[in-house]
């Protein structure tokens, strides 16, 4: 009895441990701005022109970026990268976008690639802002001309701006509906819920969503469950759009296979035309 007693007590020290561990390491589980630091190449490398652009955010931190612009543009792609790599590992995805007629403005958020600072959500809503910011003011487009293009974690950011501000489209691709649903598809054993020191909750946020919404997930998807992305389409009003990928997390991006991008092309078209 003593023993079972002790392994009793044993187990429950190392669940405890395990969660403490896990509630204070979330930052690193969440944000992986070391994956590819440095920049391996730019748009030029595609023989796109682009301009270097510097932002400052409210409070205080350096955003690196690249506008890039395309002939007689019918919209402006606002583009929030997953949370890996940087702006360089992105160049297919800006190419997708010039050929179908689109400028494109991608940028770092804070503590990635040439920003500056260290990573948290709130502070990624405040890059959101700057972003917003400098593509309505600085580059004078109108709001419905703009398209937010959110790619897995993006896709939270995208949205959270999307339900503040006035977008003509927004997108998410592999995109999850929240951390704390994330994290309970991880670690099922754990009280995610009430440790979870992020939210990030993309199917919260899409209530307060009007423009159109185009969903991409791959059924293949190693990382966000195919079915995360299908509540996304469910919780978006109408008009809408769903597209299957194929792939896994890192595989299935619309710019690989070009009836993908002009599904993509037709729908940010026809929501625009709509008005």
């Amino acid at each position: 009895m003593r023993m079972l007693l002790g392994l009793a007590i044993m187990a429950a020290l190392i669940y405890v441990v395990f969660a403490t561990l896990i509630f204070f390491v979330q930052p690193k589980l969440v944000y992986y701005p070391e994956i590819g630091r440095g920049i391996t190449e730019t748009p030029h490398h595609s023989g796109l022109v682009y301009e270097s652009v510097e932002l400052e955010t409210a409070d205080g931190e350096r955003l690196h970026g690249w506008f890039v612009p395309a002939p007689a543009a019918r919209a402006t792609v606002l583009f929030f990268h997953g949370n890996a790599g940087n702006i360089s590992h992105r160049i297919g995805y800006l190419s997708m976008f010039y050929r179908l007629g689109y400028n494109t403005f991608i940028f770092d958020y804070r503590g990635y690639g040439e920003s500056s600072g260290k990573p948290t959500e709130q502070g990624t809503y405040r890059d959101a802002v700057a972003a917003w910011q400098y593509v309505t003011e600085k580059k004078a487009i109108p709001p419905a001309d703009i398209v937010l293009f959110g790619e897995s974690l993006g896709g939270a950011i995208a949205s959270w701006l999307a339900a503040r501000e006035m977008p003509g489209v927004l997108v998410l691709a592999s995109a999850f509906t929240s951390i704390p649903d994330m994290g309970a598809q991880l670690y099922p054993y754990l009280p995610i819920r009430r440790l979870s020191r992020f939210e990030y909750n993309t199917l919260g946020y899409l209530k307060d969503v009007t423009c159109p919404v185009f969903v991409a997930h791959s059924s293949q998807d190693e990382i966000v469950p195919f079915r995360q992305g299908q509540k996304l389409y469910e919780r978006a009003r109408y008009p809408k759009q769903f597209i299957e990928l194929q792939g896994g997390h890192n595989e299935g991006l619309i710019y690989t296979r070009e009836d993908w991008a002009n599904a993509l092309g037709k729908f940010i078209n026809a929501s625009l035309g709509r008005r």
